[in-house]
C-alpha cells in the first residue's frame, strides 16, 4: 500500500472507532488532516465543537488563530500535518482522560507519525506536550508544564526517530486570555527559526 492508501486506512479505522467511550457522544471523529510527504506534524489535545461536527481538526476559532500564525511565518496549512492527542471531542470539552490518550495514541497518532516522519513535531497545549515528552524519554521535563517548556526546541527522539519537538500554548488559550497572544507568535517564529535551520521553510 502507498503512504496515501495508509494514512486513509488509519482515518477509516478512526471514523468508526469505538475502543473509548468517547465514540458515543461524537458526531463524527477527527483523524487528522494535511500532507502526509510533510517535515511537521503538529498535534492538538482533542476536537472541539466545530471539529466534531465537521470531522476536520482546527476549523472554529482556535483553528482561525492557528491559520494566521501559520501564514505569518509563511508555512500554508496544507503544507503541514495537522491531529489530536485524542480523535472524538470529550463531553463538555472536558480534558481527555489517561484511558482515552493511552487508548487512541497507541491505536492511531503513533502509527500517523511513524508514517509521516516528521522531522519537526510542534505540541500544542499541555496534554500533547506531555505525551509527546513521555515518549520520547523525556518524563522529567514534562512534569513542568507548558509554561516553562515553551519557546525551546527539544533535541529528542520519538520511537526511536530523530525530531525536533516544539511545544507550545494551545491557541484555544489565546481565546480565554489574551496575554498568550505575544507568547505564542514568539513560538511560531522559533518554529519558523527552526524551519529555517533545518532549511524546510517553504518546503513540503
Amino acid at each position: 500500500m502507498s503512504r496515501v492508501e495508509l494514512m486513509e486506512k488509519i482515518a477509516g479505522e478512526v471514523r468508526v472507532c469505538d475502543k473509548c467511550p468517547l465514540w458515543e457522544g461524537r458526531q463524527k471523529a477527527v483523524p487528522g488532516e494535511g500532507d502526509i510527504n510533510t517535515s511537521i506534524v503538529l498535534v492538538g489535545e482533542a476536537p472541539g465543537y466545530w471539529e466534531d461536527v465537521k470531522g476536520s481538526p482546527f476549523v472554529g476559532a482556535a483553528g482561525k488563530i492557528l491559520n494566521s500564525l501559520l501564514t505569518k511565518i509563511g508555512l500554508p496549512r496544507d503544507h503541514v500535518f495537522i491531529t489530536n492527542v485524542v480523535k472524538c471531542r470529550p463531553p463538555e470539552n472536558r480534558a481527555p482522560k489517561p484511558n482515552e490518550i493511552k487508548t487512541c495514541t497507541s491505536l492511531y497518532l503513533n502509527r500517523q507519525i511513524a508514517l509521516i516522519q516528521p522531522k519537526i513535531i510542534v505540541t500544542l497545549g499541555n496534554y500533547s506536550t506531555v505525551y509527546i515528552f513521555s515518549k520520547a524519554g523525556l518524563e522529567t521535563e514534562a512534569i513542568k508544564g507548558i509554561t516553562q517548556l515553551r519557546g525551546k526546541v527539544y533535541q529528542t527522539k520519538f520511537m526511536d526517530l530523530p525530531v525536533s519537538v516544539i511545544p507550545m500554548y494551545h491557541p484555544a488559550a489565546v481565546l480565554h486570555n489574551p496575554k498568550y497572544s505575544n507568547a505564542l507568535e514568539n513560538d511560531f517564529e522559533l518554529l519558523k527559526t527552526q524551519l529555517q535551520k533545518l532549511k524546510l521553510i517553504g518546503l513540503r
